[in-house]
């Protein structure tokens, strides 16, 4: 489905970040109301609400979540789960109109396949912080949906690219890094498609405790995806250099850490959803085609 559903016409979005953002422009644009929140507010758009989970919660945030048909949570979670539902559950409980929640989680909730498949049934086991944080997190929405008795979501998304994000802007801009480690692949997900499973759900998901995994077919080494970039735009491959643990920040561990392969045919036949850039290949391609990184902002 490429359009809302009729009863969706308030939608609250916890966290404008890139996919947020970007869901938000797609529903503005097909007459949805939204709001969201963000930690850097916009002085010319008074709909994005400052709201870090430290700040005081502004009136008019709790008058919309009051009001929503929908709420997707997309903040970071923090060591206990997902830091703003214990604020807003009050909100959230008055609301005899919410039909639908959603949560933007991550496939870092598995644990390392040394290459091996995940899938809908597969157990998610990622037992670094950062997993147990997103699984708390996760939990947080669905028990809302369950003492609700609403839909509920939670969107496991592979490596997010797109507009801003991507193999191309990173060599045009010089931030590219050639790291190789052998026997790493893994998943990605153009952030349009995310969101038009996104808005498939808004149609499909009828049960609270829905698991969605957000995945193109064609899991990837990075140095693939980063030679492929460099073939379209003409641009020089940075040297390559071995990955090196010792070296490397937590994130770029848990990066370069857990090499699986993620397989979304589950998930594209409960959302009834298909992912346009079905590759890194056709997504990039269509990035290139839009002028990214060739000094043409696509974002």
């Amino acid at each position: 489905m490429s359009e809302p559903p009729p009863w969706l016409r308030r939608l609250v979005v916890l966290g404008m970040g890139y996919t947020g953002t970007r869901f938000v422009q797609r529903l503005r644009a097909l007459g949805v109301d939204c709001v969201g929140t963000t930690r850097t507010p916009d002085p010319s758009d008074a709909s994005r609400r400052r709201f870090d989970g430290g700040t005081p919660i502004d009136a008019d945030l709790l008058a919309a979540l009051a009001n929503a048909d929908a709420v997707l949570g997309s903040m970071p979670p923090e060591a206990n789960g997902d830091p703003a539902l214990p604020m807003l559950a009050d909100a959230l409980a008055s609301n005899d109109r919410l039909r639908w929640l959603g949560y933007l989680s991550s496939t870092g909730v598995y644990a390392d396949r040394q290459g091996g498949i995940v899938d809908a049934l597969s157990i998610a086991d990622g037992s670094d912080d950062a997993a147990r944080s997103r699984l708390r997190a996760e939990a947080h929405w669905q028990a809302l949906a369950h003492r609700r008795g609403i839909a509920c979501g939670v969107f496991r998304l592979a490596g997010l690219y797109g507009p801003g994000r991507n193999a191309l802007r990173q060599l045009a801009d010089g931030e590219a890094r050639h790291v190789v480690k052998p026997g790493l692949v893994f998943n990605r997900i153009h952030v349009e498609d995310a969101c038009d499973a996104l808005i498939a759900s808004l149609w499909h998901t009828r049960t609270p405790d829905a698991i969605y995994l957000l995945a193109d077919g064609v899991p990837a080494p990075p140095q693939d995806v980063l030679a492929f970039a460099a073939g379209l735009s003409g641009l020089p491959l940075p040297p390559a250099e071995p990955y090196d643990a010792a070296r490397a920040s937590p994130a770029r561990r848990r990066f370069y850490g857990a090499s699986k392969r993620i397989d979304p045919r589950q998930t594209q036949e409960a959302l009834h959803w298909r992912p346009r850039h079905a590759d890194y290949r056709q997504g990039l391609d269509a990035l290139w085609q839009a002028g990214e990184g060739r000094g043409v902002s696509s974002v």
